[in-house]
């Protein structure tokens, strides 16, 4: 089993007492209903923040890898700024 530490809450009257009555119709402790939902809302964050980086495709990648080198190669020259919009772009 893995080791646990204590960590400590603060939670609003209300809130506490809801939870206190959801433990009781569930005959669970209120430590349980609490790990239970930050495992749960730990587990979903994440996936989606992993999903994310999944979800980028290696061309884009390599894209961002060109910009940074751009990028790079521009503040060498003392380029401090982006060029201007084509007329065709401004609205």
């Amino acid at each position: 089993m893995a080791a646990t530490t204590t960590t400590s809450i603060k939670l609003d009257d209300v809130l506490k007492e809801r939870l206190q009555q959801l433990a009781a119709a569930q005959r669970r402790s209120v430590h349980w209903l609490m790990r239970e939902a930050i495992a749960e809302y730990v587990q979903r964050e994440e996936q989606r923040a992993l999903s994310g980086w999944n979800d980028i495709p290696a061309e884009a990648a390599a894209k961002t890898e060109e910009a940074y080198a751009w990028l790079a190669r521009l503040e060498a020259k003392g380029v401090s700024r982006t060029p201007a919009k084509p007329e065709k772009w401004r609205r």
